[in-house]
């Protein structure tokens, strides 16, 4: 069960922007395989998102999986819906999905 202000800073996380990533650590350091392999996809995209360390916020780190009904990290949300984990999101890379996903979600940065 998860508190009404943990579903609300989860909530103020998710439409801070419009790709946000859970993930262990950053994408410069990350502290998981899964995630540096999560952040790689996003980062070949290039692709504007928000990063959440969930060592960081030790609240949403249970909180997350509850609200998500997603057992593991990373997690990938565009626009507020979750995406998946970074199988899914491998697999989405691969195929061309994410990058359509991303494209209509209108986060690819410039650079």
């Amino acid at each position: 069960m998860i508190d009404e202000a943990t579903t609300l800073k989860i909530r103020e996380q998710l439409d801070a922007a419009p790709v946000v990533l859970f993930m262990k650590g950053t994408p410069d350091f990350p502290q998981c395989g899964f995630s540096a392999q999560t952040a790689g996809a996003l980062r070949a995209l290039k692709a504007d998102y928000r990063h959440v360390n969930i060592f960081e916020e030790p609240e949403l780190r249970e909180a997350l999986k509850a609200y998500s009904n997603w057992p593991t990290y990373p997690q990938l949300y565009v626009k507020g819906e979750l995406v998946g984990g970074a199988d899914i999101t491998l697999q989405m890379f691969k195929s061309g999905e994410l990058k359509q996903l991303i494209d209509e979600a209108g986060t690819q940065s410039a650079a």
